[in-house]
């Protein structure tokens, strides 16, 4: 059996003709297997949806509970047949639930990996490697600039900016899916231990990653504050609101926002980022090179991102690869790897 007859990509997203199911699809299909619950990969409308628990509760909590006609929860290590492929589910490091897909039928292993990353974060199960003959690896960080370095030392920079200017309130920007609750957690490790304040849109998501197991601390809504309110005080929020109107009744705030395009000076300038965090929740280029290498497989496909880096890379390295053009992935970072490279020094 070829690996076409496991997975192909078509319009509505990768499909598996042996298992005649789609994974991540961009439109309303049947059947649908979900990595994970940014809004690229998990929409509303699928007839059946199979997924991790926590991915179905994120899928839940934003689109309603009845965001498709059937559910079904897997556990990480469980393998089940579909058609006539085994599916088994592994760990991603993504975010919570976040999980990579393996298909096996006629002696291949196929696995799509979502999104991923290999750094250590105490929201969610760690990355697993799955030896495969076929990866489907993202690339949204795939080129040479991207290097990211170790969290706590960004949130180092936070709680020194902290120090060094108590009487001004630090709005930290982030996506309100995985990277907020990373953050908040990273903050706890380090030795925060006062109140968090969150804007809105983060307060169901933290609340749901505390019901599913994950310890957050004292958190806190933003509403009802006042002109010149939470001076020395971290306010967590999406990146849109910095700069905008809402930011005005914090004290003297500090702008900041923590993202891998924060890797870009130029980025940060141009959004008047006052202080850049490098904290991503995607493999960087030295991880996506090791991990591609170390799954052993024998093909490469890259999803999306920085497509053509990765496979030049990979052929130069003697593996087999090609790119997807897989359209409608990557609109959870709010971002392009092409715009982040124009700007770049």
């Amino acid at each position: 059996m070829r690996a076409e007859d496991i997975l192909v990509p078509t319009p509505a997203g990768l499909w598996s003709p042996a298992a005649e199911v789609h994974i991540d699809p961009v439109r309303p299909v049947p059947r649908a297997l979900i990595t994970h619950g940014h809004s690229d990969h998990a929409r509303a409308g699928h007839g059946a949806v199979l997924a991790t628990a926590d991915t179905l509760a994120i899928m839940a909590a934003r689109y309603g509970a009845d965001f498709a006609g059937t559910t079904q929860a897997v556990g990480y290590g469980e393998t089940g047949r579909i058609g006539g492929a085994a599916v088994t589910f592994f760990p991603a490091g993504h975010c919570l639930g976040s999980a990579q897909i393996l298909l096996e039928a006629g002696g291949q292993r196929v696995v799509v990996s979502g999104d991923y990353k290999r750094e250590r974060d105490p929201t969610c199960a760690p990355f697993e490697l799955v030896r495969c003959d076929v990866f489907v690896t993202e690339a949204t960080f795939g080129l040479p600039v991207f290097r990211f370095p170790p969290a706590a030392d960004e949130i180092a920079k936070l709680l020194g900016s902290l120090a060094l200017f108590p009487d001004r309130t630090h709005m930290l920007g982030a996506y309100s899916l995985g990277k907020a609750q990373r953050l908040i957690a990273l903050l706890r490790e380090a030795g925060y231990d006062r109140p968090i304040h969150l804007h809105g849109a983060m307060v169901a998501l933290c609340r749901l990653y505390e019901e599913r197991g994950v310890p957050l601390g004292p958190l806190a809504p933003v509403e009802g504050r006042a002109r010149a309110a939470l001076p020395g005080e971290i306010v967590l929020c999406p990146p849109s609101t910095l700069g905008d109107r809402w930011s005005r009744r914090f004290a003297d705030p500090v702008s900041s926002f923590a993202s891998g395009w924060m890797r870009v000076r130029a980025r940060a300038r141009q959004r008047g980022v006052e202080l850049p965090l490098v904290v991503s929740d995607h493999a960087d280029w030295e991880d996506l090179c090791t991990t591609v290498a170390e799954t052993g497989a024998s093909e490469i496909w890259v999803t999306h991102g920085e497509e053509d880096a990765l496979v030049h890379w990979c052929l130069t390295h003697g593996i087999a690869a090609r790119p997807l053009r897989l359209v409608g992935y990557g609109d959870e970072e709010e971002s392009t790897v092409a715009e982040a490279v124009a700007l770049a020094p």
